[in-house]
């Protein structure tokens, strides 16, 4: 009995895994399967041990091949070394939390050596935004979303993303490398079972990206979409991901206490990521982003 669960739950587990992607969307279900499949790889040793228990050489070479099909997906990731090299410009996202009384301490610890730094569910007036404004020269809010920066901020517009407000924004920064356009966004939350808000704002955001002409173009936000769910084929491409391409290890962002995923991205195009991160963020349920970009 032992030996045929272990070959029964290997399959489904090697299934799931490689061919995700082909599953249809059930009520929400397969974005939260998605946004957790690196962890599917924990499920492995327990097949192995099960195997071994049931002394089953099929059942061990079943185990192993969901391991194998894990390893050929995150592999790299866990392997990867940031390229390094010469960066031009260190940027950050964060969701400082609308009641997190502790949102200025956060910003300004992830601040400290940044030239941009994104921030979602700001409050007007918070201690987020006021401590911000101490540390950069230039800013532009948004309703809860906003962008400071070192450098001048011009050519600013506030953003529908399919929500029938504004809860993102556009802007152009100048650095001493030159331009860079910057959207700063918080995406439609996505629920199991309730995605479909999400997915508008998703495709909202992709319109946006297309019909911008720009060279360099920067996406920092909440996208509440994680890096395995299939809704980031809509953004990458064509911007690439700043943690798959220079980061050090899955850089899981949410929950704060014990991130299991990462809704929260650095996106871009134009550019060249030197290296990618993770911060803490007082208070927030969210970690930071972070990355450093050469132009």
């Amino acid at each position: 009995m032992l030996k045929r669960v272990v070959i029964v739950v290997a399959a489904v587990l090697a299934v799931s895994l490689a061919g995700h992607r082909l599953i249809p969307v059930l009520g929400g279900f397969t974005p939260v399967m998605e946004s957790l499949l690196p962890w599917f790889g924990l499920i492995v040793p327990l097949l192995i041990v099960g195997a071994l228990v049931a002394r089953s050489t099929v059942a061990t070479v079943a185990a192993l091949v969901p391991g194998v099909v894990w390893a050929a997906m995150f592999g790299a990731t866990l392997m990867r070394t940031p390229p390094g090299g010469q960066s031009d410009l260190a940027v950050g996202t964060v969701n400082v939390g609308v009641t997190n009384n502790a949102s200025g301490e956060a910003v300004r610890r992830i601040a400290e050596d940044l030239d941009l730094l994104a921030a979602q569910e700001l409050t007007s007036g918070g201690p987020a935004a006021k401590q911000l404004n101490k540390m950069f020269k230039y800013h532009y809010p948004v309703s809860t979303v906003g962008l400071w920066s070192r450098y001048p901020i011009t050519e600013t517009k506030p953003l529908d993303v399919g929500m029938g407000w504004p809860r993102a924004l556009r802007a152009v920064v100048a650095t001493p490398k030159g331009k860079v356009t910057v959207y700063v966004m918080h995406l439609a939350s996505a629920r199991p079972g309730m995605t479909a808000s999400r997915d508008e704002s998703l495709a909202s955001a992709r319109k946006l990206i297309d019909a911008d002409p720009s060279q360099r173009i920067l996406l920092l936000g909440d996208l509440n979409t994680a890096t395995t769910d299939r809704g980031m084929q809509g953004l990458t491409p064509p911007l690439i991901d700043a943690q798959l391409t220079a980061g050090d290890g899955f850089g899981f962002t949410w929950p704060s206490e014990f991130p299991v995923t990462r809704p929260d991205h650095i996106l871009f195009k134009g550019m060249t990521a030197t290296k990618a991160g993770v911060a803490p963020a007082t208070g927030s349920d969210h970690r930071a982003a972070v990355a450093s970009l050469r132009l």
